[in-house]
């Protein structure tokens, strides 16, 4: 069973294309955060959920579900 449900998850974004955005480019600023703990930066913004999860896409995705990202659109 996937943790958190997606009908949670669609609470908190306008549809699965921007949840899938929204969760992607988080996962990679908490891989990063990680990268950079050993080299002494600290550039990223670390997790902002106590998560049982190593994996950084589950990690963005309970911040999702939680309220912690918010996001716009932009236009280019």
């Amino acid at each position: 069973m996937i943790h958190p449900r997606i009908d949670e998850l669609l609470e908190n974004v306008d549809s699965r294309y921007a949840l899938v955005i929204v969760a992607a480019k988080r996962a990679r600023q908490i891989n990063n955060y990680h990268h950079q703990l050993g080299e002494g930066t600290f550039d990223e913004i670390p997790p902002l959920v106590e998560s049982r999860s190593k994996n950084y896409l589950t990690m963005a995705l309970e911040e999702t579900s939680e309220g912690k990202i918010t996001y716009t659109y932009t236009s280019t």
